[in-house]
C-alpha cells in the first residue's frame, strides 16, 4: 500500500512523550486581557478576594504570562493512567462521506471518567490538597465535569459536592450514579441548600436550572465554609491551561504521520474543550501558519455567534468576578438541550478575546443535525460520542463535504472529548424523532443582555 491509505488508523505516543509542561496562550496574545473586576467594587479583583475560593497555585496560573508552566510530578503520574491518549484517523467516516479530506480525532473518552475534564480535575484537586483544603464544591452541566472532579477528589483525598443542573440531573441519572460511586454528594440545581438556589426556586419552582445558577450555588457553598474551595471545569485561564495537554499531544502525533491540520475543531460551551485542542496551534497561527481554529456551539445557546462582547458575571446570582467575554447575559436560561455541557451563557475571556480579534472562528448548529452526524460517526467509527463532542463531529462533516465539493484535499482535526455511554436517553430521543431544535429570537436574546453590569470596557 502507498500514499494516503498507508497512514495508520491509530497513532500512539509512548509514556515518555507525555507533556511535561502546560502551554499558556496568554504569553502569545498581542496585548493583555482586560482586567477581571470585583462584583463588590467594580475595580480589578484582588488576589485576596479570589483567595477565598481558590488556592494560591491556581491563582498564580490564572494570572501568569509564562509560556510554559511545569506539570507537577504527582499530576503527571496521575495522567499516565490514561495519557497520552490516542489519535485516530477516521478513514471509514471519510469513505462514507466520499471526501478527499483526511479526518483525525483526538479521543479523550479513554480517561477514567470518560471525558477530557479529567485533565484539569486532577491538578485542581492536587493543588487544593496541597493548600490544606478538605472539600471542593462545583457545578456540572451534563455531568462530565462533576464525574471528573469526583474521581480526582477521591484520588487526592478530598470531599466533593456537585451542584448538577436540574435538567441534566433528570436526563442523565447514570452520570449522577457515577459521581456517587466516586463518593461525591450530588444535588439537583437549583437546590434548597443555598440562598441562590432558594431564591431561584421562589421565582420559578419548575426551573430547569442552568450552569450559571449552579455556579452561584457552588461559589456560595465554598465562600461560606473555611475548609472548602470552589473548582471550575471551564472558562478560566488555569482550566484552559491544563487542557493543553490535548493539543500538544495531537501536534506530536500528527507530526509522526507527516500531517498538519488545515482546520482544528472543538465543541464550545465555556471553552475548555475547544481550547485544549486548539490553543497549542495558536502560536503557529501567530507565526504565520495557515490553520483555522473553529469553535462549535449549539444554536440554542449561541454565546460566541450571537452574544455581546461585554463585561458580565460568570454566574446567575452575581457572586463571581466580572469578566469581559461573549455573553448572552448572566440571567439567560437556555433550553434543555441534551448537550448539557454546552448550556452556558458566557465564554472564556481568553477564547472570547481570540474570537474578537479574528484568531478563532465560531459556528452554531441545531441539535438535530448534530445528532445526525453523531450517528453517522458511530456507525462508521464504532464510538458513540457525547452530545457535546458531536458538535465538533458535525462541523468536521461539514468541512469534509465542502472539501468534496471543491475536489481538494484537506486535513481536519477535531476533539472527540468524551464518549456518550451515559447519554443514551439523548440518542433514544433522536432515534425516536423526539428531539426539538431551539432558536431564540433577537428580542429574546436582547432581554438576556438587558441586565449586563454597567461597566465601561477599556
Amino acid at each position: 500500500m502507498s500514499g494516503v491509505s498507508s497512514r495508520p488508523l491509530k497513532v500512539i505516543l509512548p509514556d515518555s512523550e507525555l507533556p511535561r509542561h502546560w502551554y499558556n496562550a496568554l504569553a502569545d496574545l498581542p496585548s493583555p486581557l482586560e482586567p477581571v473586576l470585583s462584583p463588590a467594587t467594580l475595580q480589578p479583583v484582588t488576589a485576596e478576594e479570589l483567595g477565598r475560593i481558590f488556592p494560591p497555585a491556581l491563582l498564580e496560573q490564572e494570572m501568569s504570562t509564562e509560556r510554559f508552566i511545569p506539570i507537577p510530578d504527582p499530576v503527571r503520574e496521575a495522567y499516565l493512567a490514561f495519557r497520552p491518549t490516542p489519535l485516530y484517523r477516521a478513514r471509514r467516516l471519510e469513505e462514507s462521506l466520499g471526501t478527499p479530506a483526511r479526518i483525525y480525532y483526538k479521543y479523550e473518552g479513554v480517561s477514567p471518567s470518560g471525558s477530557h475534564k479529567t485533565n484539569t480535575a486532577l491538578p485542581q484537586a492536587y493543588y487544593n490538597r496541597e493548600a490544606g483544603i478538605r472539600r471542593l464544591a462545583t457545578e456540572t452541566g451534563a455531568g462530565q465535569w462533576g464525574s471528573a472532579l469526583s474521581m480526582a477528589c477521591r484520588q487526592f483525598g478530598l470531599g466533593c459536592t456537585v451542584y448538577m443542573v436540574r435538567v441534566s440531573y433528570e436526563q442523565k441519572p447514570y452520570r449522577r450514579i457515577l459521581m456517587h460511586a466516586y463518593g461525591a454528594e450530588v444535588l439537583a440545581s437549583p437546590s434548597e441548600r443555598t440562598l441562590a438556589g432558594r431564591q431561584t426556586l421562589a421565582r420559578n419552582p419548575d426551573s430547569p436550572g442552568s450552569l450559571g445558577i449552579a455556579i452561584s450555588e457552588a461559589v456560595e457553598d465554598a465562600a461560606s465554609h473555611d475548609d472548602t474551595n470552589y473548582a471550575l471545569g471551564s472558562v478560566l485561564n488555569h482550566v484552559l491551561l491544563h487542557q493543553t495537554v490535548i493539543g500538544q499531544e495531537a501536534r506530536a502525533q500528527l507530526s509522526l504521520v507527516g500531517e498538519y491540520p488545515d482546520v482544528v475543531i472543538g465543541c464550545f460551551g465555556g471553552g475548555s474543550n475547544f481550547a485544549g485542542l486548539a490553543l497549542p496551534f495558536l502560536a503557529d497561527k501567530a507565526a504565520g501558519k495557515e490553520v483555522r481554529l473553529v469553535a462549535v456551539e449549539p444554536s440554542a445557546c449561541p454565546s460566541l455567534t450571537r452574544g455581546a462582547y461585554a463585561y458580565d458575571y460568570g454566574d446567575t446570582a452575581g457572586l463571581t468576578p466580572i469578566m469581559r467575554m461573549y455573553t448572552l447575559g448572566h440571567g439567560f436560561v437556555p433550553p434543555g438541550i441534551h448537550a448539557g455541557g454546552l448550556r452556558y451563557h458566557g465564554a472564556s475571556p481568553l477564547v472570547s478575546r481570540l474570537r474578537h480579534d479574528g484568531l478563532v472562528e465560531a459556528v452554531a448548529h441545531h441539535q438535530s443535525e448534530v445528532f445526525t452526524s453523531a450517528i453517522a460517526f458511530t456507525r462508521a467509527e464504532g464510538i458513540l460520542p457525547a452530545p457535546e463532542s458531536a458538535h465538533a463531529i458535525h462541523q468536521a462533516v461539514v468541512e469534509a463535504r465542502q472539501a468534496a465539493e471543491e475536489g481538494r484535499e484537506r486535513v481536519i482535526l477535531f476533539n472527540l472529548s468524551g464518549h456518550g455511554h451515559f447519554d443514551l436517553a439523548a440518542y433514544e430521543a433522536y432515534l425516536g424523532g423526539k428531539l426539538q431544535d431551539y432558536v431564540q429570537s433577537d428580542e429574546e436574546l436582547a432581554q438576556g443582555l438587558a441586565a449586563l453590569p454597567q461597566v465601561a470596557a477599556g
